[in-house]
């Protein structure tokens, strides 16, 4: 397992890392099972949110990682908050960044994940409300308390990092996108610079150039599905020419389709770190082998122009 600093936080986490979203539907055996899967094989990250099914899934995580007896200063813990779902019918009906809600809610997830702080808690989505000044008195607050150690932000495009980061004593360290073979627009509209197809336009206001340039992490999440969890690409017969490719070069460094799609976000030099959400041991094996794995410049682009992408 390689490991980087996740922004300039001074934490070197794993490459990969462990997204617990759906630990809910696992039992508590098969959960322990995961998370001793991944420490194995030298994860020490794992992500979770407090509107994963009511918290169910942080706390399946948080007794997973009791019962390995995994030493806590050895691993990192992130959360996330400031997504409110209506507690009798689960749907989100607002963000909510107040600080009333903030604090609630991370209370709540260290009484779920069993601990007495976080590594890292990430704003989930953008609260177009938010009072900044708040805002900061509550960062302020859970940094203070030693509740929080560092802070990010996830689904947040540069100006409104900007925005946050103006009122923040806190250096903002991770933002959370989608990112992978199966979607692929913050590399589309960098390659398409200067032109007016589809592919030029630019939905995410240079998310990667910007993150390189402010030395924060991206985190990709769902790195192995396509469109808004419409499903896997890996093995899937919408995209022959894609899984062509992947068991190509998998095939040239002895690996699996699913390590080289791992593989392919961390040959990227903006130093991403990929969020595994298999609750499959073996499958999480196979996509954990991947941090291991350097694929050349042409293979990269081979796979990009593979899922569908072109040079211009």
């Amino acid at each position: 397992m390689k490991y980087s600093e996740l922004g300039t936080s001074g934490v070197k986490a794993s490459r990969v890392a462990l997204g617990a979203m759906r630990m809910n539907a696992k039992s508590p055996d098969e959960a322990r099972e995961i998370v001793q899967t991944v420490l194995d094989d030298g994860v020490n990250f794992f992500d979770t949110a407090d509107c994963y099914t009511a918290g169910e899934s942080s706390r399946r995580l948080g007794q997973a990682l009791k019962d390995v007896g995994v030493d806590r200063s050895k691993i990192y813990v992130q959360t996330k908050f400031g997504i409110y779902r209506d507690p009798k019918s689960d749907d989100i009906t607002r963000y909510n960044f107040s600080k009333a809600h903030l604090l609630a809610a991370l209370d709540s997830e260290l009484k779920n994940l069993q601990t007495d702080y976080v590594d890292f808690v990430l704003l989930h989505r953008p609260d177009t409300l938010v009072e900044l000044d708040e805002l900061a008195e509550t960062f302020n607050e859970l940094q203070s308390s030693g509740k929080v150690r560092h802070f990010g932000v996830s689904n947040v495009n540069p100006m409104q990092v900007e925005m946050l980061q103006s009122a923040l004593d806190q250096k903002l360290e991770i933002n959370q996108l989608q990112f992978g073979l199966g979607h692929t627009g913050m590399v589309q509209q960098e390659i398409h610079v200067n032109m007016q197809d589809t592919a030029s336009v630019d939905h995410d206001g240079g998310l990667i150039s910007y993150s390189r340039l402010k030395k924060m992490t991206i985190q990709a999440w769902s790195p192995f599905q396509f469109g808004f969890f419409e499903g896997v690409f890996t093995d899937n017969p919408k995209f022959p020419e894609l899984n062509e490719a992947l068991q190509r070069v998998a095939d040239a460094h002895g690996v699996t389709k699913n390590a080289i799609a791992v593989a392919w976000i961390l040959r990227h030099p903006a130093k991403m770190q990929v969020l595994l959400g298999s609750m499959t041991p073996s499958r999480l094996k196979e996509m954990m082998a991947g941090a291991d794995v350097e694929i050349t410049a042409q293979e990269w682009y081979d796979l990009y122009v593979a899922a569908g992408n072109d040079l211009p």
